[in-house]
């Protein structure tokens, strides 16, 4: 069975930096120190098992009035298209919804922006390179 939560204690957020690293870094080329950053302190993470192992994360920061922020959400190569990024998806939305929070930003990357407008994301930028890698600002507005 695959569940995503919050990260509570160490190990569960060593599980969520494992999984960004292999993705982010190992996969993507991303170097360490630009994807382990200083938000990591004051962000909400979450991450994802299946049979005890972690295989995807995502994090939260609330970043100014009623807005905030979602980044670094990643799944593992062999658990995608298995809606693995959906459920952490609703998982940190769920989270975010409790706390008053109005609208949600990322920044997607290019290849990813099907996938987030299918959670009802829209494109709020021009294409920009972060770490060499094109992204695409994106917002989602909660109704209240």
């Amino acid at each position: 069975m695959v569940f995503a939560k919050i990260v509570e204690t160490e190990k569960e957020l060593q599980d969520a930096y494992f999984v960004r690293e292999e993705v982010f870094v190992k996969e993507q080329g991303i170097p360490l120190p630009l994807e382990i950053d200083e938000y990591d302190e004051i962000a909400t993470h979450f991450v994802a098992y299946f049979d005890n192992r972690p295989i995807a994360a995502g994090r939260v920061r609330f970043i100014e009035d009623l807005t905030a922020t979602v980044d670094r959400v990643c799944v593992l190569p062999p658990f995608r298209r298995k809606q693995i990024g959906v459920l952490m998806m609703q998982s940190l939305e769920q989270f975010i919804q409790g706390s008053n929070i109005k609208k949600v930003k990322l920044n997607a990357q290019t290849h990813a922006i099907p996938f987030y407008e299918k959670q009802n994301y829209y494109i709020t930028s021009p294409e920009f390179l972060d770490a060499g890698i094109p992204h695409r600002a994106m917002e989602k507005v909660f109704n209240s």
